[in-house]
């Protein structure tokens, strides 16, 4: 059930206008934190690589005064990593994702979205296996574009070389 935003966020670079518009989902009792403030904190844990519940606790635990001072809100603790999780867990995915969309798009330069589709398939007969009785095999990594209906970057490796997620770095749209 995706929410309506409650307002229109006055900049369109201003995220924290964005995640104010976004309905709390959660249930009046109980709330230490404002819904857009572990939002925002969540999105900044997991650009820090901190992308785990836990990880999102040490992120605001260690950020807190410097969020506090920036912010304007005055916190005298951080939320807990089990706080995350009943937020995520309530969370409306589908205006959350609405809402990162529209702050994606209001952004000076960004005409578009285009949702981009990454597969990978092991390739017939690769399969091989290890002296220490592990598989071996060759993937190949495909990234289509929604928009132009198309696979626009493909790229082959070894998973005894790298895995998945190393797969398909080396792809040009990386780099740009």
């Amino acid at each position: 059930m995706a929410s309506q935003l409650t307002t229109t966020p006055v900049a369109a670079s201003d995220l924290i206008s964005f995640l104010k518009a976004l309905p709390d989902c959660r249930m009046r009792r109980g709330i230490r934190f404002p819904q857009w403030w572990m939002l925002l904190v969540a999105i900044l844990a997991i650009l820090s690589g901190q992308g785990s519940l836990v990880g999102m606790e040490r992120f605001a635990k260690r950020h807190r005064q410097t969020l506090n001072k920036l912010l304007g809100t005055d916190f005298g603790k951080s939320p807990s990593d089990s706080t995350f999780r009943l937020l995520l867990a309530q969370l409306d995915v589908a205006g959350f994702e609405s809402l990162l969309r529209g702050w994606m798009t209001a952004q000076p330069g960004v005409a578009e979205l285009d949702t981009l589709v990454c597969d990978g398939k092991t390739l017939r007969g690769s399969i091989a296996e290890t002296d220490s009785g592990a598989a071996k095999f060759i993937a190949q990594v495909s990234l289509y574009s929604e928009t132009l209906g198309v696979a626009i970057a493909q790229t082959t490796y070894a998973t005894d070389a790298s895995g998945e997620i190393q797969g398909p770095r080396p792809l040009e749209w990386c780099k740009s």
